[in-house]
């Protein structure tokens, strides 16, 4: 149930929009504008999709619109954070020259990296807001420091060269869905070929979990394949809590396969957005859900829903049962 920054910046579009997808905004407003509030944004109907929030559809699809079009508030958490803060550390190590990408220069970089997360983030700084000591936040961190130490017994970063880290990607169907994702890590070999890489805090699913956690590969695969034309070689999951990494080489059928689940899953987006009817999907998830306060199946009640609806048609579709696969 975490949301990481990563996730959010996904969803928005990143720290910046691609080449192709930039618009001209016109000049700036005049200065008396400036002491206007600006008004609350309107809610609008989704108009792309990201690895994130389709997981999130599929996990809960009352989650999605908690998220997606109610945006309610969600409180940072460690785990998440220290997942952001790792992520942050391994991009900016690719910045020394090759001989000095060690580990102890990567931990050196954790606490500069927590000051910027702070400054860019302040409700970050709310998880140790009840430790005056610092205790706690110093084994936080010592945390990270631990995770970004494993990476090297997983990949020699003096020997990489990435071709792109934290690429914000955006490609357009036939259909007209969107797809847009961030990713970690892209390779290229001398021969042209292709590797997608993204890093995990957390551990390794068991085998019979592995290719749900390989849905947001072949997402990102997708992507890469109707921009670049190209399929990528093989995509690659390293997993720092617990020191595996997980492969996979696509073939164009498995990623026409997760284009047309994503066909599917969009299709059911747009009907639940059109009537209003966002269900809950109970699992064992629910116990980290920030929205229990708003979530019938706690009791709670959904905020008014913010758009426009239409009377669902008779005989549609059951919600939120679509599975990974």
């Amino acid at each position: 149930m975490e949301t990481s920054i990563e996730d959010v910046a996904e969803d928005t579009g990143g720290s910046a929009p691609p080449a192709a997808t930039v618009t001209d905004h016109g000049d700036a407003a005049p200065d008396t504008a400036a002491a206007t509030p600006a008004p609350a944004p309107v809610p609008a109907a989704p108009s792309s999709l990201s690895p994130s929030r389709a997981g999130d559809f599929m996990q809960c699809p009352l989650l999605y619109r908690f998220r997606v079009i109610d945006r309610l508030p969600e409180k940072p958490s460690e785990a998440a954070t220290r997942g952001t803060l790792v992520h942050a550390v391994l991009e900016r190590l690719f910045d020394a020259p090759a001989a000095e990408r060690t580990a102890p220069r990567a931990k050196s970089l954790v606490p500069g990296q927590w000051d910027r997360l702070r400054e860019s983030r302040p409700e970050v700084g709310e998880l140790f807001a009840d430790d005056p000591e610092g205790e706690r936040l110093a084994r936080w961190l010592g945390e990270a420091e631990r995770l970004v130490e494993r990476w090297f017994t997983l990949e020699d970063p003096s020997r990489l060269e990435p071709a792109e880290r934290e690429l914000f990607v955006e490609a357009e169907l036939d259909s007209g869905l969107r797809l847009r994702g961030i990713i970690d890590r892209v390779d290229v070999a001398p021969t042209g070929e292709v590797r997608i890489v993204d890093y995990k805090t957390g551990k390794a699913p068991r085998p019979q979990y592995a290719e749900g956690a390989l849905f947001q590969m072949k997402f990102y695969a997708l992507v890469v394949w109707r921009l670049k034309k190209v399929v990528p070689r093989r995509l690659q999951l390293v997993y720092l809590g617990s020191g595996d990494v997980l492969t996979y080489d696509p073939v164009p059928a498995d990623l026409e396969r997760v284009e047309r689940k994503l066909l599917a899953l969009w299709e059911a987006i747009r009907l639940a957005t059109e009537t209003g009817d966002w269900r809950p999907r109970p699992t064992k998830l629910c116990g980290w859900c920030d929205h229990q306060a708003h979530c019938p199946e706690f009791g709670g009640t959904p905020p008014p829903y913010p758009l426009p609806v239409r009377a669902a048609d008779s005989g549609g579709t059951e919600q939120g049962r679509m599975g990974p696969d």
